[in-house]
C-alpha cells in the first residue's frame, strides 16, 4: 500500500517543460474567458507555444446549474470574445448529445432479475419482500 502512495505522489510532479500562466476574464454575468499563456520555467513568455483561450459558463438544466467548459480556438482576447459564443452553443450541443447516448445506452440494457439490483427478485426467481 506504501508503495502504491509513493507511485501516485510521483505523478505529481509539474512537466516544467508545460507551463502556463493562467488569467481569468470575466463580465461576472454569463461567463469567463481563461487566458493561458505558455511560459518558461524561468516565468518568461515562452513564444514557442500558442496561448490557449477556454471558455467556462453554466447552462440550466431540470437537475440545476451544469458547467459547461470549452475551447475557443482564437489567437487574440478580441477573437476569444467574439468565439464565446459559438464554441459555448457547440458545447452544449456536445453535452445534449452525449446525454442522448448515455439515455440510449441505459435504454437497452437488458434488466435480469436477481442480477445484481435487487428489485425485489431472488436468484431463486421467487420475489421477496424486503
Amino acid at each position: 500500500m506504501a508503495e502504491e502512495s509513493s507511485d501516485a505522489l510521483a505523478e505529481l510532479t509539474l512537466d516544467r517543460e508545460n507551463l502556463y500562466l493562467e488569467e481569468t476574464i470575466t463580465d461576472l454575468r454569463v461567463g469567463s474567458l481563461r487566458r493561458l499563456t505558455p511560459i518558461t520555467e524561468s516565468g518568461a513568455t515562452d513564444t514557442g507555444r500558442e496561448i490557449l483561450y477556454l471558455g467556462q459558463a453554466q447552462v440550466m438544466s431540470q437537475m440545476g446549474a451544469l458547467p459547461l467548459n470549452f475551447r475557443i480556438d482564437a489567437t487574440t482576447l478580441e477573437e476569444a470574445l467574439d468565439g464565446f459564443h459559438p464554441a459555448a452553443e457547440e458545447a452544449v450541443k456536445e453535452m445534449v448529445e452525449q446525454v442522448r447516448e448515455m439515455q440510449r445506452q441505459q435504454a437497452s440494457q437488458i434488466v435480469v432479475p436477481g442480477a445484481g439490483g435487487g428489485g425485489g427478485f431472488s436468484p431463486t426467481g421467487k420475489i421477496q419482500i424486503p
